[in-house]
C-alpha cells in the first residue's frame, strides 16, 4: 500500500466539472426526428401502414431524446401529424375509392 505522502493529486485543486455552453445552431442534428418526417410524408401520401407506425416510433424517440425544445418540438409536431395522418388514412378508408361497377 502506498502512503499518503506519495500521493500527487492534490485535492485542493480538484473543481467539479461544468459543462460548456452550446448555441442552438451548433447542436448535432436530431436524425430520428428527420428520419419521422420522411416516414411520416411516405406514409401518409402513399399511403403505407408500416412508414405510419415508423414515423409514430421515431417521433417518440426524438421526443425523449430532445434537446432544443423550440426547434425540435416543431419537427416532432410536424412529423407526428403527418404519421397522424396517415394512420387515419389508412385505417379509416378516407382517400379515393374505387367506382362502382355497374
Amino acid at each position: 500500500m502506498a502512503s499518503q505522502s506519495n500521493d500527487p493529486r492534490l485535492p485542493s485543486a480538484a473543481r467539479p466539472y461544468k459543462q460548456p455552453i452550446v448555441a442552438p445552431q451548433d447542436l448535432p442534428v436530431d436524425y430520428s426526428g428527420f428520419v419521422a418526417v420522411i416516414f411520416g410524408v411516405f406514409g401518409a401520401m402513399f399511403r403505407y401502414k408500416v412508414c405510419s407506425w415508423l414515423a409514430i416510433i421515431f417521433c417518440a424517440q426524438s421526443l425523449a431524446n430532445m434537446r432544443n425544445i423550440e426547434n425540435d418540438l416543431k419537427q416532432i409536431s410536424m412529423a407526428m401529424m403527418f404519421g397522424i395522418m396517415g394512420l387515419v388514412t389508412n385505417y379509416m378508408g378516407l382517400g379515393p375509392r374505387p367506382s362502382p361497377k355497374s
